[in-house]
């Protein structure tokens, strides 16, 4: 997807920035697509705010206020504040790539503040609904249904709850993974990798697809495949959760990133350490971590204003 004009060498460091994003920043499929189509909405933008096709000369000379008017523009159109910064980080991230290649000098995009938005606290299921949630997941959703790939969501829905992992980073697990051990090694955010413990029930649901699944693939190929034998999209397993929530009559709120908030906090309402939880979800930070305190106080308070006869 290109702006209607760029200029040659925009459009040349464009393609090496795609590249490096890519490779040496080893930044997730989703990400890299996310940032793609937040800096074309930028540049198309511009095509429009300066009147004419873009080029690295043209990004140097920019000012707080025009990265400014995109922002305004994009919340004219109604794109919430987490996805304005989330696109100005893009656009900062590719300036700054520029500005290291010495295609462009250091622009206004550090001096631009991003968009303040809510901090939300993660949403997870209480125990007994995460329960359900697998237990739903190992039956076949029809009877057209090949009973492997039931066996398949179960083991993967199971990883997500059991070793707090991310889907992405469940599905971007090879074959060589199995069989599963007592850790993991997890390749996270950033190329971070991490090491989880990993539950027996964990590991005998992963033997148990691997041995259901028609499919013979190489060491290097994806430990989660789709029903062709291709690496199973994310896609088809948040719409087998959107599937599952219903049937249990759960809110929209219960997706497969649930399962890592409800590792999380279920471990800290059982007396886990904040920094352990904080290595084991692989959050750079311990703020990111510290939400989870904020569930587990509104569970304590709801729980005591339900049960305390004076409350």
């Amino acid at each position: 997807m290109q702006p209607a004009a760029l200029a040659p060498d925009l459009l040349a460091a464009l393609d090496e920035w795609r590249a490096w994003l890519g490779g040496a920043r080893r930044a997730a499929a989703n990400t890299q697509r996310a940032y793609e189509r937040d800096v074309q909405d930028f540049l198309g933008f511009l095509n429009g705010h300066l009147g004419d096709a873009p080029d690295l000369k043209a990004l140097e000379g920019l000012h707080v206020r025009d990265y400014r008017a995109w922002l305004a523009r994009r919340a004219g159109n109604g794109v919430g504040a987490a996805s304005r910064a989330r696109g100005l980080a893009a656009v900062r991230g590719l300036m700054r790539h520029l500005a290291k290649r010495g295609l462009i000098a250091e622009t206004a995009a550090t001096g631009v503040r991003a968009p303040k938005q809510p901090r939300r606290q993660p949403r997870p299921l209480d125990p007994g609904a995460a329960a359900a949630v697998l237990a739903e997941a190992a039956i076949p959703k029809s009877l057209r249904t090949p009973e492997w790939t039931a066996l398949r969501d179960h083991a993967l829905f199971l990883l997500l709850y059991a070793a707090g992992l991310r889907i992405g980073e469940a599905l971007a697990l090879t074959r060589n993974a199995a069989p599963l051990g007592d850790t993991l090694i997890v390749t996270g955010k950033g190329g971070k990798q991490r090491m989880v413990p990993i539950l027996p029930a964990a590991v005998r649901a992963v033997d148990a697809y691997l041995a259901a699944c028609p499919h013979v693939v190489a060491k290097t190929d994806p430990l989660f495949l789709g029903e062709r034998g291709g690496l199973l999209a994310d896609g088809v397993a948040r719409r087998r959760m959107r599937e599952i929530r219903r049937a249990l009559g759960l809110p929209e709120t219960a997706t497969p990133h649930a399962l890592r908030h409800s590792f999380a906090t279920h471990l800290l309402s059982a007396g886990g350490d904040l920094r352990t939880i904080q290595e084991l979800l692989g959050h750079a930070g311990l703020s990111t971590t510290q939400r989870y305190l904020g569930v587990d106080q509104a569970r304590l308070l709801q729980a005591y204003n339900a049960a305390h006869p004076r409350a």
